[in-house]
């Protein structure tokens, strides 16, 4: 069985967004380190919990919230997907010593992603 694993939440205003999420939920959001405008979302839970992101919204009004989901491998999940009749979206990419993802849409036009865990990314 598959889990999620992180989620990632677009913003058109990201300190509206933190107030919004920290507030309402307790989340503590903090800017990851390096060049990236990325944040990170500790929502507080257990070990097992998925933690998220936040990030500005490449496209005003077009991207949901995206759920990455854990796979043995993004490879073979993805060539399922459009066996299924879903599409790749963006093809496996490293978060370098982290693992690869893959961003797909299901055949209703769900946007997920696939994630694949391995300290050797780059």
């Amino acid at each position: 069985m598959s889990n999620i694993v992180w989620f990632e939440i677009p913003a058109d205003d990201i300190e509206r967004a933190k107030a919004f999420y920290g507030t309402l939920f307790g989340w503590k959001i903090e800017k990851f380190p390096g060049p990236m405008e990325y944040w990170h979302i500790n929502t507080g839970g257990s070990d097992g919990a998925p933690d998220g992101g936040l990030m500005k919204r490449p496209h005003p009004q077009m991207q949901g919230i995206t759920n990455y989901i854990s796979v043995k491998s993004v490879e073979e999940s993805a060539a399922q997907v459009e066996e299924l009749g879903g599409k790749v979206c963006v093809p496996k990419t490293a978060v370098p010593q982290m693992g690869y993802f893959v961003i797909c849409q299901d055949p209703e036009h769900n946007t997920f992603a696939l994630w694949e865990p391995s300290e050797n990314a780059k």
